[in-house]
């Protein structure tokens, strides 16, 4: 089997070294580039099964390389980045990022936000069951079950735990779940969001209080874990 290819994107080298030594020792095979231009040669050339891309380059914006990336790339894309602003989070993900991580970070946290992202981009996947915890999600069968309990969610609940669900390991924003649940004029109704997670809440999480499946991602959205 051939090993996954990551593709690093970030000017840093002691960045690309650490990633590289982790990320070689878990398996993949790594190339990096040291600024957007190279990165998308590479990308465009190598075609890797994942891109981890900083978005403070020296000779363009991260945020337009992202963007012409997801002109032609259709796998996961990880931004590791120093710029901690909810306005780069949401942004990054709106324009197709699967995961942002801020510098500095954990490289287990990394590599697991990694794994789930190529994961869950690989269009030949076909998820039918999420299993975490004690929760069970059918999504052929559009039953949640909570240990031997069949759980009742009202219509509108269950769509959006199973778009969380289906992109376990993801931060959706705030705009990508009220757009794909409710449509594209409810995605400035944010309290509407948060009415409905915290009712879905209390219905999956043992303690509603401290959530262990629904994790909220601070003015930005929410992860399924």
């Amino acid at each position: 089997m051939n090993k996954p290819t990551v593709l690093i994107i970030d000017d840093e080298p002691q960045i690309r070294k650490l990633l590289e030594i982790n990320l070689s020792s878990k398996g993949y095979t790594v190339r990096h580039a040291e600024s957007g231009k190279e990165g998308l040669l590479l990308a465009s050339s190598h075609f890797p099964d994942a891109i981890v891309l900083d978005l403070g380059l020296p000779d363009m914006s991260g945020h337009e390389v992202l963007r012409q990336l997801r002109e032609w790339y259709n796998k996961a894309i990880v931004i590791l980045s120093v710029q901690n602003s909810e306005n780069d989070i949401v942004s990054a993900l709106e324009n197709g990022a699967n995961d942002y991580l801020t510098k500095p970070f954990r490289v287990g946290e990394l590599l697991a936000r990694l794994r789930s992202a190529i994961r869950h981009s690989d269009s030949s996947v076909v998820v039918q069951t999420v299993e975490t915890g004690n929760l069970e999600i059918d999504l052929m069968a559009r039953v949640v079950r909570r240990g031997d309990e069949i759980l009742k969610l009202t219509s509108t609940e269950y769509n959006l735990l199973a778009l969380l669900a289906r992109n376990e390991g993801r931060v959706l924003t705030h705009q990508f779940l009220l757009k794909e649940v409710w449509g594209v004029s409810f995605q400035s109704e944010t309290q509407y969001l948060r009415v409905f997670i915290a009712q879905i809440r209390k219905k999956i999480e043992d303690d509603p209080n401290r959530p262990a499946h629904i994790i909220t991602e601070s003015g930005v959205g929410y992860r399924f874990q």
